[in-house]
């Protein structure tokens, strides 16, 4: 008399206690190989397709989906003195790996926007191998000289 609602009992309360001690989905470290971590993707610098240093990402704008829209490029001035935002499509930017290659008509303390050497590294030597990060790009570019930049309109982020 007893025993099908106990049994019925006994049965709902194994399936409660299996879905308390079910595991939240996870993702396995080595699903992530080769992906980057965003809050390493702030700050990363920019350079054009000469070489050029033109800013670096202040910040990234997605949707309400988490897909990145938008990246904000800190461009211009001096030092952090006098730069200003620009929004660029994040599809426009690349990112690579590989250190950028140093411009052999770079020379002393004005480069002319050219990435500097490391000190001691002379024309047509190679900069020391230092192990790269996987879990960040060495810099990004955007195909854009600085009058380019300087002519995109200035981005500000809307009162809330």
């Amino acid at each position: 008399m007893f025993a099908k609602p106990m049994t019925t009992g006994l049965v709902g309360s194994l399936l409660l206690v299996s879905a308390a001690f079910a595991e939240p989905p996870t993702v396995s470290q080595s699903s992530l190989q080769g992906d980057w971590r965003a809050s390493k993707i702030v700050g990363l610098g920019v350079y054009n397709d000469s070489n050029q240093d033109v800013g670096s990402i202040s910040d990234l704008i997605t949707d309400k989906s988490g897909n990145i829209k938008a990246a904000i490029l800190s461009v211009g001035g001096f030092l952090g003195m006098g730069s200003r935002l620009i929004a660029v499509p994040f599809d426009k930017i690349k990112f690579v790996n590989e250190p950028v290659a140093y411009t052999d008509t770079a020379s002393g303390p004005n480069t002319g926007g050219a990435r500097p050497r490391p000190p001691g590294v002379t024309t047509g030597t190679a900069a020391p191998a230092i192990k790269p990060n996987p879990w960040v790009p060495d810099h990004a570019v955007f195909n854009a000289t600085k009058d380019d930049l300087k002519a995109m309109p200035e981005f500000k982020y809307a009162a809330d």
